[in-house]
């Protein structure tokens, strides 16, 4: 590119949630900010999570000047180690945040080749072609920030993942000073959260869910187990205040939590006093009334500490009668069905289980409308992108912003993949570059696209149907007769009537046929299979010649 203007192209969070990544370009430099994961829909038989496709990126890897990571949640960060496995660029974040990336890079081998460097909220990087000011944002993490980025096009503005918390858990509030200076200087665009826009008013603080934790603990016969991301550290803190209120032990349950707690005690983002904790060995000695454990498990994952306590397959601890669930967090758009059938069976176990419904035990990370439109107030933009939200949501913010006073010409709701380029201070919509899913499953990345998760979810849905045929390569007919094999169609046994019809189709077909005897007797198979059961297996043909 040899033109001087200012791109913006969304790679991820845009039109969804989660896999968030935004590639911010001036002429042949280009600056990163996160990279995401997202979970897996319910029909997405068999993923493990989803990343954004980074293509783009890699075809342009030497041009990369640096990699802004906003804050420490795994849908900002969960596909940092795929990115840096696969390019070279130095990275900038917070303290705590740099803490959760260099547990995650350590696993893949990946932590001694990197450049990593610690920016303070208030402080300011030149990163290539752009001044990058870090401002403090409340979030349900410490540390996290936003962007001023400035540009020799112009100014712009990153809210990150943001509410207006006047009491945060870490008494830091965001950085309404900062805000109000950037509009001072003129702002051509403002990148805002739009993950709460279709909700009214204002994010409750996260100080309501200590009186709810309080409640909790002074009601509670048995243990306490707590689920919640790995990743939020501002409720492991209120939950250690609320076990050292009621005279009980706190354990963390699994490797994530583990290492997370210990990362944030040694950068001073934990403050519990060293006699509160204990592991879980000592935990199960304990009485159950003086104890509680906090694990992942929130969004229902089955592999996780409370997936498998749901199902009795977790190996150092089962739920008793007695204990107390408390889930800590909203379902992921995509993740309510897991998230209740995970409920169901805690409760079936003899649990006693709460969660948002019940009780304020979680609050969302995100501004509302009131803060939604606050922060379009100080800032001021010129333009507006909406981003970090299912198109629902951008559409909504996009409705706020004109609102207060924003054009709507100078409004861009775009998904994954747009590019907007400013050019002399207009926005505009240009070419698209590649934004769509990157499947990891297992050990593999990207190499399933969605034709196979579509595949799985045909057989998940209809069954297999498989004839195996031997036939007589000199008279082509039938040397012996076929085999059937269904998977998730019938119940052979109760389909005798059915599977002889079918033989004697198989046959006929066989003999009719004087073309393409495996196409002849797919279509043959789908069309009665279909007329007599209104199902549609995926039919397989194999023919061996004797």
């Amino acid at each position: 590119m040899s033109d001087k203007k200012l791109r913006v192209i969304p790679l991820g969070g845009l039109g969804e949630v989660g896999k968030n990544m935004l590639s911010i370009e001036y002429g042949e430099e280009i600056l990163v900010i996160d990279a995401g994961l997202m979970f897996p829909e319910n029909d997405m038989l068999g993923i493990d999570y989803i990343i954004p496709d980074f293509q783009y990126l890699l075809d342009k890897r030497q041009r990369i000047c640096g990699i802004i990571v906003t804050h420490g949640h795994e849908d900002h960060t969960g596909a940092i180690h795929h990115l840096l496995g696969q390019l070279v660029a130095p990275i900038y974040t917070t303290p705590l945040t740099r803490g959760l990336i260099e547990i995650k890079l350590s696993r893949g081998g990946l932590l001694n080749q990197l450049q990593l460097h610690t920016i303070q909220a208030g402080q300011t990087a030149q990163i290539g072609p752009f001044q990058v000011e870090f401002f403090h944002v409340c979030h349900s993490i410490p540390d996290g920030v936003g962007l001023g980025i400035t540009t020799p096009a112009g100014l712009l503005v990153h809210s990150g993942d943001f509410k207006f918390d006047h009491t945060p858990v870490d008494n830091w509030p965001t950085d309404y000073a900062k805000l109000g200076e950037f509009s001072g200087r003129g702002v051509l665009a403002l990148l805002a959260d739009s993950t709460n826009a279709d909700r009214s008013g204002w994010t409750p603080s996260e100080r309501v869910i200590d009186p709810a934790l309080d409640q909790v603990f002074r009601t509670a016969r048995g243990r306490i187990i707590v689920a919640t991301f790995a990743s939020v550290i501002s409720r492991m803190q209120q939950v250690a205040n609320a076990a050292s209120n009621h005279k009980r032990k706190m354990a963390f349950v699994g490797t994530s939590m583990n290492e997370n707690a210990r990362m944030a005690r040694k950068l001073g983002y934990l403050d519990m006093p060293e006699d509160l904790l204990v592991n879980v060995e000592q935990a199960m000695r304990m009485k159950p009334s003086e104890v509680v454990l906090m694990c992942t498990g929130s969004q229902g994952e089955p592999s996780s500490i409370l997936g498998r306590l749901s199902t009795g397959t977790n190996r150092q601890f089962d739920l008793v009668s007695g204990d107390t669930v408390v889930l800590s967090s909203h379902p992921i758009p995509g993740n309510e069905e897991s998230v209740h059938r995970t409920i169901n069976r805690l409760f079936r176990r003899g649990a006693d289980v709460i969660y948002d419904s019940i009780l304020p035990v979680h609050v969302s990370g995100h501004a509302s409308q009131e803060e939604q439109k606050l922060l379009i107030n100080l800032v001021r933009p010129k333009h507006f992108i909406p981003i970090h939200g299912e198109l629902r949501q951008l559409r909504r913010h996009a409705s706020l912003a004109q609102e207060v006073g924003i054009l709507p010409e100078n409004i861009a709701v775009v998904e994954n993949g747009h590019v907007i380029a400013f050019d002399d201070g207009q926005m505009r919509l240009t070419e698209r570059v590649p934004g769509g899913y990157v499947f990891v499953d297992g050990s593999g990345v990207g190499d399933i696209d969605s034709s196979v998760v579509r595949e799985r979810e045909m057989l998940a849905r209809d069954g297999i149907f498989l004839v195996n045929l031997v036939i007589n390569r000199h008279t082509g007919l039938l040397s012996e007769e076929p085999e059937i094999i269904t998977r998730g169609f019938i119940y052979t046994r109760d389909a005798n009537e059915l599977l002889a019809n079918i033989q004697k189709l198989i046959a006929d077909t066989v003999r009719r046929s004087d073309g393409d005897i495996q196409d002849d007797l797919q279509q043959a198979l789908k069309s009665y299979i279909y007329n007599e059961t209104k199902r549609r297996p995926m039919i397989f043909v194999i023919i061996n010649k004797a």
